[in-house]
């Protein structure tokens, strides 16, 4: 019997509504690069993004066929996904360079954390383990 696990990573899959805006915020945005995609009638309906050694799946919703099927209501309510990462600070000043707008770092759970949402509501949390008081609030001028 195998010692070794079988499960080896769990990946976010995210329907969305416009996989273009979508890549414009998670690669052009973020840095994410995208590893794996398929091409049906000649339109990008899957795509896998890589960053680092996290990942992420996306799939637009089809508008038409026996595909269709987009679920009403708000599509990232309530979810959010956590990268735990080695400087959230750094991720916060390069996403900000990019034309994304992050929440301003702060030290929550021992961690720094910055948010972003992405075109469908997704909120997306970058975080790093910190030994900087609980609460602290980053500014720009402290750099």
């Amino acid at each position: 019997m195998s010692t070794e696990p079988n499960v080896k990573q769990a990946i976010p899959f995210f329907g969305v509504e416009n996989i273009q805006a979508s890549l414009r915020f998670y690669v052009d945005g973020i840095g994410f690069e995208m590893t794996h995609k398929w091409i049906h009638e000649g339109k990008l309906r899957w795509c896998s993004l890589r960053l680092g050694e996290a990942s992420l799946m996306l799939q637009e919703f089809w508008t038409e066929g026996p595909h269709q099927g987009r679920p009403d209501g708000i599509l990232g309510l309530g979810v959010s996904i956590c990268f735990v990462c080695e400087d959230a600070l750094k991720i916060y000043h390069e996403v900000k360079t990019r034309g994304l707008d992050p929440s301003r770092p702060f030290v929550g759970n021992g961690m720094w954390v910055t948010s972003l949402t992405d075109p469908d509501g997704y909120r997306i949390d970058f975080e790093s383990f910190t030994d900087v008081p609980e609460d602290t609030v980053y500014s720009d001028q402290n750099q």
